[in-house]
């Protein structure tokens, strides 16, 4: 099935990874369906190609953000996210302003004036009318980390406005079972949660301990400390948004070990926020093992990354199969890409098994079946 048309794109939470995905999309909007293009997993996938994705409208708290086009308004402070064009993107699409909630974190308030949010001095709009009012077939969650009513918020106009769901952070849904079944009886698709990115901290963590059981090493111990200077990292320091990030990581790492380790032999978090890095993230992994008559095996890996285009490459998938699940009649928590694409899916699988799930799913969804 060759599908017709745009997939019409709403973004909560106009940040660095909006920032990145706007960008991306502009980028390989006109790139040829068969091109082999660095960074670009599927130039078209299930009949949709990354052109199809159309931003119609997002939705943020900060002044600098709300009332101007989207396309402007990843440029604005506090984004930090790298920037490929010279002149921001017509985008065309009106930033409302937000629910706030929880969606700020305190944090926020101690940043320097650049880092720091500044709540707009407007009314919030109504999100399942402005979702229905831009006739949104994807509704795309980046807001902060931890901002869990303000999700809950956006969770709740999804389903009223029958609008599928991408959820790219680390407050649960699509495993939740009690939103997985409301999105199942709402016949609404959703895609979650906490994106991994293209090659991350988690991926690579999770390639090391396949690594490690698949050559009959046992893990004894290990960690994964991350640092970065973006927003995301800023939030994270406040501890009380910090535990639902530590679980999404941990989690999608144990998952790929035999027997999981005690919790006092495994270490993953955020560790610390350093401003001058700006976007870029700094991993440091470490593992130790016993292999053959006991003899210790140390491996360490540092990773440096662009942090919010290495997750917006992997979303402009997850939408297009959020589309997919849409088209197909699918319905609840869409298990195959979300194993693939999310670092706490509802059904965790090791990456190769979440591969020829996902492409099972495109499969059956781009054929009719």
């Amino acid at each position: 099935m060759v599908h017709v048309g745009s997939i019409n794109v709403a973004i909560v939470g106009v940040g660095n990874c909006a920032s990145a995905l706007v960008q991306g999309i502009e980028h390989y909007r006109d790139v040829e369906p068969d091109a082999d293009i660095p960074g670009l997993l599927n130039p078209v996938l299930g009949g949709y190609h990354v052109g199809d994705l159309d931003v119609v409208c997002g939705f943020d708290i900060d002044e600098r953000k709300v009332g101007r086009d989207v396309g402007e308004a990843i440029f604005a402070d506090p984004n930090c996210a790298l920037e490929v064009r010279e002149e921001p993107p017509e985008v065309e699409a009106p930033v409302y302003m937000a629910p706030p909630a929880d969606g700020r974190s305190p944090r926020m308030d101690e940043a320097d004036e650049d880092d720091a949010f500044v709540v707009a001095d407007r009314d919030p709009v109504d999100p399942a009318a402005k979702l229905a009012e831009h006739d949104v077939d994807v509704l795309v969650n980046l807001l902060p980390v931890g901002s869990q009513q303000a999700t809950e918020t956006w969770m709740q106009a999804a389903l009223e406005a029958e609008v599928a769901v991408v959820n790219g952070i680390p407050v649960f849904v699509a495993s939740e079972p009690s939103w997985a079944k409301r999105f199942t009886d709402a016949d609404v698709p959703i895609l979650g949660d906490d994106v991994k990115s293209q090659v991350g901290a988690t991926i690579t963590h999770r390639v090391l301990s396949n690594m490690f059981e698949n050559r009959g090493v046992d893990v004894g111990e290990t960690y994964q400390l991350n640092v970065g200077g973006n927003t995301d990292f800023l939030t994270l320091q406040d501890v009380e948004r910090l535990d639902s990030k530590r679980t999404s990581k941990t989690e999608a790492v144990q998952s790929q070990l035999d027997e999981p380790l005690d919790e006092h032999d495994i270490k993953i978090a955020p560790s610390d926020y350093v401003p001058f890095l700006g976007d870029n993230k700094v991993a440091f992994i470490r593992m130790q093992g016993e292999g053959f008559l006991g003899a210790p095996v140390e491996l360490e890996a540092r990773l440096s990354v662009e942090d919010s285009p290495n997750s917006a490459g992997i979303l402009t998938d997850a939408i297009r199969c959020a589309a997919l699940a849409a088209d197909e009649g699918r319905a609840g928590p869409i298990e195959g890409p979300s194993s693939l694409f999310f670092k706490r899916p509802p059904a965790q699988c090791t990456d190769e098994e979440a591969l020829e799930r996902m492409q099972a799913f495109v499969t059956e969804t781009a054929d009719g079946n």
